[in-house]
C-alpha cells in the first residue's frame, strides 16, 4: 500500500480531469483540481458531483477544487488534462509559476493545429526544463472514476519519475503500465479518434460489424505506418496506447468520437451535432485535420483518415467518400 502523500495538481475540470483526480485521491495522493469553469467549481463544491461533465461519480471531500493556478503548481506532480487545442496557453499561462524540477505528466491526447507538435513537443517548446511523462491508454473517464478495473499506459524515460507517478496516481483497480517510446503512445491516442468517427459513420450508414473490424484493421496500419515515420515504435502501438484505445473508442457508442460519426452516417452535419452537443469540438473533429498534414508532410497515406477529413472540412458527401474508397486498388497487407 502506498504510504508516500504526494501533492498533486490537476488542471481540466472536465470528465477526465476529474477522473484523474479521483484516481490520484484513491491511491492516498493530496489532491487539488484546478479549473477556471465557475460552473464546476460550484457543483463540486455543493454538490460534490461534477454535474456538467461526470454526473453519476461521486467526488470526495478531500479533493479541492479552485481557480488559483498558481496553487496547482505548487505540488509534486501536476497533471494537464485540457483539450489539445487549449494546452498551449495553459503552458504559458504557467510558464512563470511552474518549478523547473516539477513533473509534467500530459493527459492530453492530440496533435497540434498549425505547428503540426505532438502533444510534448507543444510542452518542451515553452517549459523546456519540466520532465514529461505521457499517460494514455483506453480509459473512459466515468468507469475509471467509478472504481472499475483499468489499465493504462505512462510513457516517460526516467525510471524513478515511473515509480513516483505510479504510487501517486495507480491501485489495485487503476493499473499503470510503462513505456519509454512516447512518440508511439501518442501518435495512436491522437489518431484513434479519427479512426473512431470512421467506425462510427459507417454503423451510422448501417454497414455492419465486417465494415466496422476492416475500418478498425486497416485504421491500425494507418496509425502504424505515421508513428514509424514520426520515429515511434510498432510494438508500443500492440499495447495500451495503441491497439487498447483504438479497441475501446472504435466499439463503443460511449466513445463521443464514435457517436459522432454515427451521427454523420445518419445524415446530420459536422455544425449540427457540435450544436446539438452545446460544447467545444470532440478531439477527433479537431485531429483529423492536423493528423492528415502531418501525414502529407510525411507522405505516409493515411486513406481512411483523408475520408474523414474532407468529410470534416471539405464538406465532402459521405456516400461518394466511401465510394471512392471502396474503389481504391486491391493491395496486400
Amino acid at each position: 500500500m502506498n504510504t508516500n502523500n504526494y501533492r498533486v495538481g490537476v488542471i481540466g475540470g472536465g470528465a477526465w480531469g476529474t477522473a484523474l483526480s479521483i484516481l490520484c485521491n484513491r491511491a492516498g495522493s493530496s489532491v487539488m483540481l484546478c479549473t477556471r469553469n465557475t460552473n464546476v467549481i460550484q457543483s463540486i463544491e455543493e454538490r460534490r458531483t461534477n454535474e456538467a461533465y461526470l454526473p453519476s461519480v461521486f467526488v470526495d471531500p478531500n479533493i479541492t477544487v479552485s481557480d488559483n493556478l498558481a496553487e496547482a503548481c505548487k505540488g509534486d506532480i501536476l497533471i494537464i488534462a485540457v483539450p489539445s487545442h487549449t494546452l498551449r496557453s495553459v503552458c504559458i499561462a504557467m510558464s512563470d509559476l511552474l518549478p523547473t524540477n516539477l513533473p509534467i505528466v500530459l493527459a492530453s491526447k492530440g496533435i497540434e493545429r498549425g505547428s503540426l507538435m505532438l502533444m510534448s513537443e507543444v510542452v518542451k517548446s515553452i517549459l523546456p526544463h519540466n520532465p514529461v511523462a505521457i499517460l494514455s491508454g483506453p480509459n473512459f473517464a466515468e468507469e475509471a472514476a467509478r472504481g472499475l478495473p483499468t489499465a493504462t499506459s505512462i510513457s516517460c524515460s526516467d525510471s524513478s519519475l515511473w515509480d513516483m507517478l505510479m504510487y501517486a496516481i495507480g491501485g489495485r483497480l487503476f493499473r499503470p503500465y510503462l513505456t519509454t517510446d512516447m512518440v508511439g503512445t501518442q501518435i495512436g491516442g491522437a489518431i484513434k479518434n479519427v479512426i473512431a468517427i470512421a467506425c462510427g459513420i459507417a454503423i451510422g450508414k448501417d454497414f455492419g460489424e465486417n465494415a466496422r473490424a476492416a475500418i478498425v484493421t486497416r485504421g491500425f496500419a494507418e496509425i502504424a505506418r505515421l508513428t514509424l515515420a514520426k520515429g515511434g515504435k510498432y510494438e508500443t502501438l500492440m499495447g495500451l496506447s495503441g491497439l487498447g484505445d483504438l479497441i475501446l473508442t472504435c466499439g463503443s457508442l460511449k466513445s463521443r468520437n464514435m457517436s459522432f460519426g454515427v451521427a454523420l452516417g445518419q445524415g446530420k452535419t459536422k455544425e449540427d451535432i457540435l450544436r446539438l452537443r452545446g460544447r467545444t469540438a470532440t478531439e477527433g473533429v479537431i485531429a483529423a485535420e492536423s493528423v492528415v498534414k502531418l501525414a502529407r508532410k510525411h507522405g505516409v497515406q493515411m486513406p481512411i483518415s483523408d475520408a474523414v477529413y474532407r468529410i470534416l472540412y471539405e464538406n465532402a458527401n459521405v456516400d461518394q467518400v466511401v465510394g471512392e474508397l471502396l474503389e481504391r486498388p486491391f493491395a496486400s497487407e
